[in-house]
């Protein structure tokens, strides 16, 4: 596993307007947007002690949470991932899923993971039948990515991020979401062995600091 550098802002509209003209001028669009975004949502799982949410609030150094995606509404083409943290580095693993498997482990049909394939499959399994893993909760946002090819840099706004509650039915297109509290915009910068200075000095914002901001925390205040 690569991990990968980590920068994290909590910014305010203005600071995405100018960081969006900076950006333009020195990074490119990611391939894979629609008019520069393109919308995700997420389903989280956590245990019944609320582990992942925990170790987050706590700033524990090596955690690890679990969560399924898709990009666009298109539940055609679904990850099972799990993000690790170790000493502020990160990185991520991912297993292909289909909408049937999907809604499969949402629906705690859990038997055939135990002879999957992929290796994170079966420890998604493990972790279920083991430790009470569970889906938790829908997270979705609208996210606006830059990459430079130099140190492998991505940068992406997240914002328009929304909760579904309790609601774990992510599949469903009519799953009711309302925004999170104050309705933050992300910044985030990943790297791996170095930063440019040319995207350095982009993303410069004057007294902003890092922070350890998680989109899955900010949904989990309502439940």
């Amino acid at each position: 596993m690569t991990y990968r550098h980590e920068w994290k802002h909590e910014i305010t509209m203005s600071d995405r307007i100018a960081l969006r003209q900076r950006l333009r001028a020195v990074a490119q669009a990611d391939a894979h947007t629609v008019d520069g975004i393109y919308q995700i949502r997420s389903l989280y799982f956590d245990n019944l002690m609320d582990k992942a949410l925990r170790e987050k609030i706590d700033g524990v150094s090596r955690r690890e949470k679990f969560r399924i995606r898709y990009y666009n509404g298109d539940t055609s083409f679904l990850h099972l991932e799990k993000k690790s943290k170790a000493a502020g580095l990160g990185t991520k693993e991912s297993a292909v899923l289909t909408a049937e498997q999907a809604q499969k482990i949402v629906d705690g049909d859990l038997t055939w993971l135990a002879h999957a394939g992929d290796v994170l499959l079966r420890e998604l399994y493990f972790k279920m039948t083991t430790q009470g893993l569970r889906p938790k909760t829908i997270v979705d946002y609208t996210r606006e990515p830059y990459i430079f090819a130099a140190g492998n840099v991505r940068v992406t706004m997240d914002y328009d991020i929304r909760t579904g509650l309790l609601c774990t039915d992510f599949l469903n297109p009519a799953c009711v979401t309302i925004p999170v509290r104050d309705e933050p915009t992300i910044l985030e910068v990943k790297w791996d062995a170095y930063l440019p200075d040319i995207i350095r000095d982009a993303v410069q914002l004057g007294d902003r600091r890092a922070c350890a901001f998680s989109k899955y925390a900010a949904c989990r205040v309502y439940g």
